[in-house]
């Protein structure tokens, strides 16, 4: 039996319906941990004969980063032991919403890294993979190959370094930087 939207209560994105063990997440949800989630604003509807709940949107369904996707980002911050990202592309979609994620130095690269400082700096455009949402925040990761900076600034002068067979280089000032860079770097469109 469903609920009326009159019946069902008001949900936003985020709040939780239930566990899995007594639905199935339908249209409008997502699980994380076990629970399930309201991905839009809207009614709860509740089909108890076959165990689905759902969300009825009374907007558009917000574009939210899942375990899983790969995301299109400009470093904003850089610490010694991780980097924020702000997440401009989920998969092929333009996000219209401030999402930010967290890459952790363990996350940066399957080599052994030193210092954030010395493979992303604020401004790269950095491809990565969404790795855990834990506590509401997305973990990303650059490991692999197809990960990491896909453009980058020069830290000096402010022009966009060039990839050379020495590693990646201002034509302008000459500065030689160094960073995590993806396998096609200076081809994908940031």
């Amino acid at each position: 039996m469903w609920l009326s939207r009159g019946n069902g209560w008001f949900v936003v994105p985020g709040d939780r319906l239930g566990v899995i063990e007594e639905f199935i997440a339908g249209q409008g949800t997502y699980i994380e941990d076990g629970g399930i989630y309201s991905a839009a604003t809207g009614y709860v509807l509740l089909d108890r004969t076959n165990k689905v709940a759902s969300v009825d949107p009374k907007t558009r369904i917000l574009l939210v980063p899942r375990i899983g996707n790969l995301v299109l980002g400009q470093v904003t911050q850089v610490q010694e032991k991780s980097a924020t990202i702000r997440i401009l592309k989920i998969g092929d979609e333009v996000s219209t919403s401030s999402f930010s994620g967290i890459i952790h130095i363990s996350n940066a690269s399957l080599s052994y890294i030193r210092s954030m400082h010395r493979v992303f700096k604020p401004g790269d455009y950095v491809r990565a993979e969404v790795v855990s949402t834990k506590n509401r925040t997305f973990h990303l990761s650059t490991e692999g190959e197809k990960f990491g900076v896909v453009q980058a600034l020069c830290s000096h002068c402010g022009r966009t370094l060039e990839l050379t067979d020495r590693g990646l280089a201002c034509n302008s000032c000459g500065s030689r930087e160094e960073r995590k860079i993806a396998s096609d770097f200076g081809k994908a469109s940031a």
